[in-house]
């Protein structure tokens, strides 16, 4: 940013404009143009979110979510975030929701949470049909529905949501909601793999090494694997134990597989830590 332009932003922001001291909050929260600095972030947000503006407000709720800038208080973020939730804000309805939904700051209640979901969802906020979407999976907050549980994770999934993308493809893979199609869970399971999902690249591996909706490809496999596993997926590291165990698209290396089945023993998985006992005799 330049500084002319910053300048203009500050000068604004001090004669009293809302949209500035947002704007000069933004800057100083993400560096742009000014050394970060949260607490002055905090301070501009406040006297934007003071005189009523929303996106404002709902950005101070998160720096009480979280503890930029002032002290950690759930109950702050609560009540910021309900004002901008009440002038309809859609990522102010949608974190509102989270913190009903798992008691932050506020009585937990799901039913709420749902609704603030709903709401959010409404406007298109994707993180909010994805939770709406675990909602209906789950039968919390709302009555257990799989077909309105992938409709949502349709529609967030669409946007390129990574978690609504993994959770459509389990609904295929497991034929939840829509009809069972293993290809497009893999489909699924690759986008929000391509984005970095652990998850997302052992489910996606575990379709290459069965053929499932993919040719089989015991490389591919073991290469998701690979970064899943390495990403600290438990399931995955015992998972790529068996590959080099056997050597299925990997080079046979015992080594390797005490290795990655100690990782996962160590990491709680009693079946990795049953392997490696017999294994080491």
């Amino acid at each position: 940013m330049a500084q002319e332009d910053l300048k203009q932003i500050t000068d604004r922001a001090k004669a009293g404009n809302a949209e500035a001291q947002l704007e000069l909050g933004i800057c100083y929260y993400n560096g742009t143009g000014v050394t970060q600095d949260f607490a002055l972030a905090a301070s501009w947000m406040a006297k934007a979110a003071k005189q009523g503006n929303a996106d404002a407000q709902k950005n101070l709720g998160l720096c009480y979510e979280y503890g930029k800038g002032v002290p950690q208080d759930y109950a702050k973020a609560v009540a910021w975030y309900t004002k901008a939730a009440d002038q309809g804000h859609a990522g102010a309805q949608s974190n509102l929701g989270f913190c009903y939904f798992y008691g932050k700051g506020v009585a937990q209640d799901q039913k709420k949470a749902a609704e603030l979901y709903a709401k959010a969802a409404a406007q298109g906020h994707a993180g909010a049909q994805s939770n709406l979407g675990f909602c209906y999976y789950n039968g919390q907050g709302v009555e257990k529905d799989f077909k309105k549980t992938a409709e949502f994770y349709s529609k967030a999934a669409a946007q390129g949501h990574a978690v609504a993308q993994f959770n459509l493809g389990l609904c295929y893979f497991n034929g939840e909601g829509v009809s069972q199609n293993y290809a497009q869970a893999a489909e699924w399971f690759r986008k929000a793999s391509d984005q970095g999902s652990a998850i997302a690249q052992y489910f996606l591996g575990y379709c290459y090494y069965n053929g499932q909706g993919v040719k089989q490809d015991y490389k591919k496999a073991a290469d998701l694997m690979a970064l899943s596993a390495g990403a600290g997926n438990v399931s995955a590291q015992s998972f790529l134990g068996f590959c080099y165990y056997n050597g299925q698209g990997v080079k046979q290396d015992v080594g390797k597989a005490k290795f990655w089945f100690k990782t996962a023993a160590d990491a709680g998985d009693e079946s990795a830590k049953q392997i490696l006992e017999q294994l080491n005799g």
